[in-house]
């Protein structure tokens, strides 16, 4: 078990409980857009749930990132060329 006293990435390659975190960075990447987007979406509230780790340090679980994109609307909704689903 990692102590408390260990830094986050030490903690977290020992420890099997602590799950996969992406930082910013990661999930502008994972998403195509900019990191100025992610950081926007931040500000706003808009986007994917967060933990703030530090004044500098923000993370996201892959699971919330997965959430937030699973409840954003999609198309596609109709076949080609004016054919109806039924």
């Amino acid at each position: 078990m990692a102590k408390l006293s260990e830094p986050l990435e030490v903690m977290m390659n020992n420890d099997s409980s602590f799950e996969e975190l992406l930082n910013e960075k990661d999930v502008a990447r994972r998403l195509g857009i900019s990191l100025g987007t992610v950081r926007r979406w931040r500000l706003l509230g808009t986007g994917p749930k967060f933990r703030k780790i530090s004044a500098a340090a923000v993370r996201y679980r892959p699971e919330d990132l997965r959430s937030y994109l699973d409840a954003r609307p999609t198309g596609g909704g109709t076949t080609p060329r004016g054919e109806r689903n039924e």
